[in-house]
Formats: C-alpha cells, sequence, structure tokens
C-alpha cells in the first residue's frame, strides 16, 4: 500500500488529551481523521494500555492518516519498541486491523497490539483508556 494513504490507529498515549486540539508529537506530521473504534480488549499495563484482538469489545481510540507513513512508522516502532534493535518477544507488534469511524465507515489502519500474555492483567472496562478508573496515587 502507499504509505501516503496509510493510516493509524491510537488508544493510548499517543491520543489527544482529552480537551487538547494537539497530536502528540511523534504525530506532528500526520492529519487527525477522527475519532474511530477497533475490535478487542484493552488491559492496564504499567501506566500504559495494550490492546488484544480477543472478545466482541470494542477499544476506543482515534485514526490520523500518514503523510510520510515511512517515517512515521520508524518512529513508532521504535518508541513501542518492536523493531529488530529490542529483544523478543516485543511487548507490541504492528498489524493492520480494520477500525470504525464515528460515521460507520470502516477503513485499515495499523495498530500496535499487546504481543504478550493477558493473565493477571486488568481489563479496562468500556474500551476506553482515558474513561478508566483513577488508582490513588
Amino acid at each position: 500500500m502507499n504509505p501516503i494513504r496509510d493510516y493509524l490507529f491510537v488508544y493510548g498515549s499517543l491520543r489527544r488529551k482529552p480537551g487538547a486540539c494537539s497530536n502528540h508529537p511523534l504525530l506532528a506530521g500526520c492529519e487527525w481523521v477522527g475519532r474511530a473504534t477497533l475490535a478487542g480488549r484493552l488491559y492496564r499495563l504499567d501506566g500504559y494500555p495494550g490492546v488484544v484482538d480477543a472478545g466482541r469489545g470494542r477499544v476506543q481510540g482515534e485514526v490520523y492518516r500518514l503523510r510520510n507513513g515511512r517515517r512515521t512508522l520508524a518512529a513508532l516502532d521504535r518508541y513501542e519498541e518492536c523493531t529488530r534493535h529490542f529483544p523478543p518477544p516485543h511487548e507490541y507488534r504492528r498489524v493492520r486491523r480494520p477500525v470504525r469511524l464515528a460515521g460507520r465507515r470502516v477503513l485499515s489502519a495499523w495498530v500496535y497490539l499487546y504481543n504478550r500474555p493477558t493473565a493477571g492483567l486488568r481489563a479496562i472496562t468500556g474500551g476506553d483508556y482515558f474513561l478508566q478508573p483513577q488508582e490513588p496515587a
């Protein structure tokens, strides 16, 4: 696929913070398309989330159009530590999955799926990392 027409689905720390209108610095050259959902189950890891292909749940997130896909995805692969420079098994793997935009339009987007066992992890019910109950500090 032409990298210029690639899309990316983000569901955690790369999302815009509630009330913000600017992208995460790693997505500075990307165009915000809108809110979207992904089929899967969301888990709380160590202060950040991970999604797996499982169940019938929907994970809340955002879609971005990648203007310079190769460069952006290479930077995100380093950020998510899923390059050959990091020892396997990698915590995440980048794959394409169908995502549903708010207007019900479906498109194929890159997403980083959690790549390790989920036993002992707490699921984020409702599928939205920003709406999960906050634990006391």
